[in-house]
């Protein structure tokens, strides 16, 4: 079996915004394209165009409509879930061969391939469903933070994130060290009212969510913005109205 260490000299994860993730899935199509070029085997896929389709994917997001106990307006929110990088890793202590490991200098939880035996204990140990077996390869997969790019010096400083933050259009993944309180991440965390995923499982996840907003009170200063930017002035007509008067005197 695996040890973990007894402490890491940093706590890289991801912060994630359930208030501005719009479920595009980018960040679902980068981490594939990512890891199948270059970190450990490719992520493969089976029948992709036939009847049931399967594949490996470290990075997925789910969507739920929810109601708030308060009775307030129904929201879909969109929910991205991949490794949670817990401190308390159940993956890694369960692996028989030592394959499962967690890093001391950055706590980031990573699979040497070349010892899986892909015998899934890591899989069945997991609260949160992060890990998956390669069909093609034999071997578990899981979420590495691309740590073939954070430390990538060949890179230029802001492609030195994980591939699903760097390519989020909505700004909704953030990624940073939530170990040191005064990171930009941890401050996030701690002005959002971040929160644990399953904190009952004692795992002690290192990634963060940060709620989403009530949607009544969004949506009335959406609309009273709304209502000011389309709002007609009498003998001139401005924002949007303008611009589309413009557009259409070209036509």
């Amino acid at each position: 079996m695996t040890a973990l260490p007894d402490k890491t000299e940093r706590k890289m994860g991801l912060v994630i915004d359930l208030d501005t993730c719009v479920g595009c899935h980018a960040c679902v199509v980068s981490c594939k394209g990512w890891n199948t070029e270059n970190y450990g085997a490719p992520l493969s896929d089976q029948q992709p165009y036939g009847a049931d389709p399967s594949g490996t994917f470290l990075n997925r997001v789910h969507s739920y409509e929810i109601t708030p106990d308060d009775g307030g307006a129904a929201q879909l929110v969109h929910f991205p879930k991949s490794c949670l990088h817990c401190e308390d890793a159940p993956c890694v202590t369960v692996c028989p061969t030592g394959a499962s490991f967690k890093r001391a200098e950055d706590g980031i939880v990573l699979v040497n391939e070349s010892d899986c035996i892909g015998c899934g204990l890591c899989a069945w140990a997991c609260p949160y469903g992060a890990r998956e077996q390669d069909a093609a390869e034999g071997v578990m997969k899981k979420c590495t933070l691309c740590v073939d790019r954070i430390y990538n010096e060949n890179l230029p400083q802001e492609d030195r994130v994980p591939a699903c933050v760097r390519t989020c259009p909505a700004k909704a993944r953030h990624f940073g060290d939530l170990g040191d309180p005064d990171s930009d991440v941890s401050r996030l965390v701690a002005e959002r009212g971040g929160f644990d995923l399953m904190p009952e499982q004692g795992t002690k996840p290192v990634n963060k969510y940060l709620p989403p907003r009530p949607r009544d009170s969004l949506q009335s200063a959406e609309t009273e913005a709304q209502e000011t930017w389309l709002e007609p002035v009498a003998g001139e007509a401005k924002g949007f109205i303008a611009w589309l008067d413009r557009a259409l005197e070209k036509l």
